[in-house]
């Protein structure tokens, strides 16, 4: 079976079961595990003089330690490891069940939309209004769809589950010590720009799938360059592709100013003249993007999967 097939079954087998409690009440989630690695490495490391430098080691520490890990576990004959190694670490279904619960919450009052929307941003939830909340739930659909299901499916398919591993764990430890912060600012320097690396395809061809789901009508080189205009727009290199292309698909306003720690931050809105008072059945369109995406994706792995067979 070509990795291609491996990862077509990963990522059907993800989207039936996604993250069964019934198995994380029991054992720890491997992205659990990694945060203990990357803590422990942190904790470590992170003191005295060279803080840079020593971020750099911490990253080399990671990095080779993930891709030990990957190439040891694909030693296991057969393929069924690597099947299920890579359904664990993908993260379509959680995501649908996470962004779809903002929007479930957001129809009983704004209150519940804002304490659901808090678990998967990182601004200041407790002033948002109901489209602050739909365009929070919007943007991290679009953002961990690349993350958290693209990316990850990416690396895979290029170098197995030494390169799924990397990426997770470059991935986790830029979601812990990549911050600009008085502590990390110099030591997750290294972890933040090999993070951004990581992305840099995985992002736009994110975003290219996004555009491709949007329909037949969105299928104009106008609008693909509408997506890259707005993409330049953001504050991050790489997650406002995909986010400029969900925006221009929905027809929403995305981004915009937002509270990080009490600060109000004047960010620019991506696709600023598409709609502003949106709520929960935007949220719902966006669920729908997720899948069409997701459909499209594994098409195309198939398709891959397929030529590397005849070849």
């Amino acid at each position: 079976m070509s990795i291609a097939f491996a990862l077509a079954f990963a990522m059907l087998l993800d989207a039936a079961l996604g993250e069964p409690r019934w198995i994380w009440d029991r054992v720890r989630h491997p992205a659990v595990m990694m945060g203990w690695v990357v803590d422990a490495v942190e904790r470590r490391l992170n003191e005295g003089d060279q803080r840079r430098l020593r971020g750099v080691l911490s990253l080399v520490l990671l990095v080779l330690g993930a891709g030990l890990l990957g190439l040891v576990l694909t030693w296991v004959p057969g393929m069924l490891v690597e099947v299920i190694v890579a359904a664990v670490l993908l993260a379509q279904k959680s995501l649908v069940q996470h962004v779809r619960a903002v929007a479930d919450a957001l129809r009983l009052s704004v209150g519940d939309g804002r304490r659901v929307v808090a678990m998967i941003v990182g601004r200041d939830t407790r002033a948002m209004d109901g489209p602050a909340v739909a365009r929070g739930a919007i943007e991290s659909a679009a953002e961990n769809l690349s993350d958290g299901v693209i990316a990850p499916a990416f690396w895979f398919l290029i170098g197995g589950l030494p390169g799924l591993l990397i990426y997770k764990i470059v991935n986790t430890a830029d979601s812990m010590i990549g911050h600009r912060t008085p502590r990390f600012e110099a030591f997750g320097w290294a972890v933040a720009r090999f993070d951004d690396l990581l992305n840099l395809i995985p992002a736009r061809l994110t975003a290219l799938l996004i555009w491709l789901a949007g329909g037949v009508a969105l299928w104009r080189s106008d609008v693909w360059r509408r997506v890259r205009r707005d993409a330049r727009q953001h504050r991050s290199p790489n997650a406002g592709w995909p986010e400029a292309a969900m925006a221009l698909v929905l027809d929403v306003a995305l981004s915009g100013p937002r509270s990080y720690a009490g600060q109000m931050r004047d960010f620019a809105y991506v696709h600023p003249q598409g709609r502003r008072g949106i709520g929960a059945e935007e949220i719902e369109a966006a669920v729908a993007v997720l899948w069409r995406t997701w459909g499209i994706a594994l098409g195309l792995v198939v398709v891959i999967g397929g030529v590397a067979i005849a070849l």
